[in-house]
């Protein structure tokens, strides 16, 4: 447990989840029982069916939670089951699978790479772990991971698989310890991300039988032979001569962190045959195989890759009504680093689509980056058994000639009006934003649309320029600025009061113009509050509106 919290600390930076949320003793219980249930679920329904409800690395940070919630509150925390409780299997290993320790930041490799000799690095393969027994050159038995000692056999299946030898060049007896993989003709981690690898071939190999066109699509990576030559490139060459190359072909020789930093991001950016989750770091020499257990040995670490989604916590929902009344939920985030970004809030889209998943404070949600950039709402990963009550705006108040003042509830959308007047879509003031409106809302001196026209007093000279260029801007421009819906095609003729005397069935005859967009534009129009707006801009001599 000691060694596991330690890598715990190692990887919390990550998914910033290291401070203590702050609960009493009965939701501690509530929370980490919840989560506790989810994660044993999740592990049954993999070990068991070969199946993933969630992807593997959202998998991996939910446990990091978890554990993270029980050094929290020891004195509350759930009995521990195994993740590997249901995948222990009938079979023995030869030779146990030990684990690995897992690192997320440099500076932790660096510690671990102090004071060692002959150290290697490979691409940490992401698939699932087997044992190869081979005698007399003959393959004899092929065993899943299991819990690391004993593991189910998956001797038939391993006849489906062109990439396991049936035969060796040599009448050897050996075992060999690898990877199953899902064969991809070129991966790029850094931008396909996991694609759940690992649960494809848990999937296939779950299977009754395993057809030969389904074999053809894994690979194996042997990473280790654990009573091959003593050191690693004698082993490496001693299975290359065996048949199994991939290992010499992915495998260099590293003296400092500088070194391991290059190849980590050599790989995690070049086309491999195969999805990674990070770095391994192998010491050349290692303990005879008979003194190996079924736990993190001190001769193999792992440097991760960045998340390419992120476990976040979901600390509020909010809401931001736009221009046109669309109300867009908001998920408030506690802080979590995502690539090189920390992430803070959300858009979940719609407001059917928030009511639809139901997220409350406290849900845990999986968010990714849009285009490697922009933070993107992924899915809900989990729920928690606190239902917050959360209360949406009245969607039916809400609409494209609703709030032109900022009046309670409306100043989302007033400001959102304001925004897009001054935007490259209305009027272009240059400087103008809405920093700028909300500073003059806060101080009264903005309380309707088109207030800031009769400003005299504005703080510097080149806001009262850029509110000075709007008197020049064509009636086209104003409409826009406006909210008059887009669609309509004004003629160099046209005045406000032309347009504002069509009917809907004289708006249709444009082309383009079908009836709801005729009936919309008839509305915007004809409203009171456009026409007092309309009203206004003559007062103030607006060019466009004589």
């Amino acid at each position: 447990m000691k060694v596991f919290l330690l890598l715990l600390a190692l990887l919390l930076p990550t998914v910033h989840a290291s401070e203590c949320p702050p609960w009493d003793a009965a939701k501690a219980i509530r929370q980490m029982g919840a989560l506790q249930t989810q994660v044993t679920q999740w592990d049954d329904r993999y070990h068991r069916q070969g199946a993933s409800a969630i992807a593997d690395e959202l998998y991996d940070q939910s446990r990091l939670r978890l554990e993270n919630w029980r050094r929290c509150f020891p004195e509350h925390a759930p009995a521990t089951p195994s993740p590997l409780a249901t995948a222990s299997g009938p079979v023995p290993h030869p030779i146990v699978h030990t684990g690995v320790g897992k690192h997320a930041e440099q500076h932790s490799v660096a510690a671990w790479l102090k004071g060692r000799e002959e150290v290697w690095v490979q691409p940490k393969v992401d698939g699932v772990a087997v044992t190869l027994v081979y005698r007399q050159g003959s393959l004899h038995q092929l065993i899943s991971r299991g819990d690391g000692v004993r593991g189910q056999d998956w001797s038939i299946a391993a006849r489906s698989i062109s990439a396991i030898p049936a035969t060796l060049p040599q009448p050897v007896d050996l075992v060999l310890q690898g990877e199953l993989y899902w064969r991809y003709a070129g991966h790029v981690q850094a931008t396909a991300g996991s694609d759940n690898a690992r649960s494809k071939v848990a999937g296939l190999m779950a299977r009754n039988t395993l057809s030969m066109e389904d074999g053809a699509n894994l690979g194996l990576f042997v990473w280790d032979w654990p009573e091959g030559p003593a050191t690693l490139p004698e082993r490496l060459a001693g299975l290359q001569a065996l048949g199994f190359a991939e290992p010499a072909a992915y495998s260099q020789p590293i003296q400092t962190v500088a070194d391991a930093s290059y190849w980590r991001e050599q790989w995690y950016t070049s086309p491999l045959p195969f999805a990674s989750d990070g770095l391994i770091l192998r010491q050349s020499r290692r303990p005879p195989a008979s003194r190996w257990q079924a736990k993190v040995p001190y001769w193999i670490a792992a440097w991760k890759y960045p998340y390419a989604q992120a476990l976040a916590e979901v600390r509020d929902v909010t809401f931001s009504i736009g221009r046109s009344g669309r109300i867009t939920p908001v998920l408030e985030l506690l802080p979590v680093r995502l690539d090189d970004r920390t992430v803070k809030r959300v858009s979940i889209g719609s407001l059917a689509r928030w009511q639809a998943l139901d997220i409350r404070p406290g849900d845990q949600v999986a968010i990714d980056l849009a285009g490697l950039t922009i933070p993107r709402f992924n899915s809900l990963v989990w729920r928690s058994p606190d239902r917050a009550a959360v209360t949406a705006p009245d969607s039916s108040r809400y609409h494209g000639l609703s709030c032109w003042q900022p009046e309670p509830g409306c100043e989302g959308q007033f400001l959102a009006r304001l925004a897009w007047l001054s935007g490259k879509q209305g009027l272009d003031l240059p400087h103008v934003g809405p920093g700028t409106w909300q500073r003059l809302i806060n101080t009264g001196q903005v309380q309707g649309l088109l207030d800031w026209l009769e400003l005299r007093e504005l703080p510097g000279q080149r806001l009262l320029a850029s509110f000075t260029l709007a008197r020049e801007r064509s009636l086209e421009q104003w409409l826009r600025a406006l909210g008059m819906p887009a669609g309509a095609r004004l003629a160099p003729q046209d005045r406000w009061q032309t347009l504002a005397s069509r009917t809907p069935e004289q708006w249709r005859e444009q082309p383009g113009i079908g009836a709801t967009k005729a009936r919309q534009l008839h509305e915007f129009f004809n409203h009171p509050h456009v026409q007092l707006l309309a009203e206004q801009l003559h007062n103030a001599n607006i060019p466009a509106f004589p």
